[in-house]
């Protein structure tokens, strides 16, 4: 069983900074893509961003282009998003995820098979 660990959330001030992590647990495997994305109470789980593990191609939802950088370690083999800027409408649960394969896009939450728990980010205004 393939599990997926964030960690980093946490409690910040508008205009802050947070950076999140997430590594396999267990199991490991040789990952196509991982995303982010995240859940604000009330609403759908939406996209954050995707990388592709060995091109290093990003992929930004509009809402976080300029502020959010997704990036990778591959000798670390973890997943990283650096939000800065961070706005009250960023409060959400963030979820990571991962898929094999590659996918024609990974905008959509179908293109990822494999998902963590979820981290916490709360951005007081």
């Amino acid at each position: 069983q393939v599990r997926l660990v964030e960690s980093g959330g946490g409690l910040v001030q508008a205009g802050g900074s947070l950076r999140l992590s997430c590594a396999p647990a267990g199991r490991t495997f040789s990952m196509y893509a991982m995303g982010w994305f995240r859940q604000a109470p009330g609403k759908e789980r939406e996209f954050v961003a995707a990388i592709t593990w060995s091109e290093g191609a990003t992929y930004y939802a509009d809402s976080v282009k300029g502020r959010f950088t997704i990036s990778r370690d591959n000798a670390k083999n973890t997943l990283y998003l650096q939000m800065n800027s961070l706005k009250p409408e960023d409060t959400a649960v963030y979820y990571c995820a991962a898929d094999r394969y590659y996918r024609s896009t990974y905008y959509s939450e179908s293109a990822f098979t494999y998902w963590g728990q979820g981290t916490q980010v709360t951005v007081s205004s």
